[in-house]
């Protein structure tokens, strides 16, 4: 219609951005990269960070709790579905790397059909490590999906904590 009418300079044909469909979608992309960069790396991808990057497993990248006692600290990490040798684990100065590859395979056969699935993924978590420790006496177990590591804390490390009383006024 716009076409047909001829146009002066009081009546000019206007078109609002808000209207058109690929201002609309420039506009929301816009808005999705500028939330995205925006936010911390932990909560774009819904973990909490580690150092320097992590990679997928699969879809998954597996949870790690950590505690410390007077002597060591603990990491327990959760890998279900793999074995001992499909686990890599490294320590290097004061980064705990934590890595491995899970390869899954699914065969089916029955009347008049054959099914075969097979999944692989693989991970890495870098764990700043936050005092020195004994490497040499380190200790990781796996048992029922659940790898454990014992980190012993350095000799040094162990003196220099301190217990200190708190008095009332």
């Amino acid at each position: 219609m716009f076409n047909l009418t001829p146009w002066t300079a009081k009546r000019l044909p206007m078109r609002r951005e808000e209207e058109h469909p690929a201002y609309s979608l420039q506009r929301e992309m816009n808005r999705i990269f500028d939330d995205f960069f925006r936010a911390p790396s932990w909560e774009r991808f819904g973990e909490f960070p580690s150092f320097p990057s992590e990679q997928s497993f699969g879809d998954v990248t597996p949870h790690i709790d950590m505690s410390e006692t007077d002597k060591e600290l603990l990491v327990k990490v959760e890998l279900p579905g793999m074995t001992e040798k499909d686990i890599d684990i490294s320590i290097a100065r004061d980064l705990l790397t934590i890595s491995g590859e899970k390869k899954q395979e699914k065969e089916q056969t029955e009347k008049g059909w054959y099914r075969m699935e097979r999944h692989y993924g693989s991970f890495s978590r870098s764990i700043p490590l936050p005092y020195e420790i004994e490497s040499d006496k380190a200790e990781a177990i796996y048992k029922n999906g659940v790898l454990s590591i014992k980190l012993p804390k350095s000799v040094m490390q162990q003196k220099a904590a301190k217990s200190i009383t708190v008095k009332s006024i």
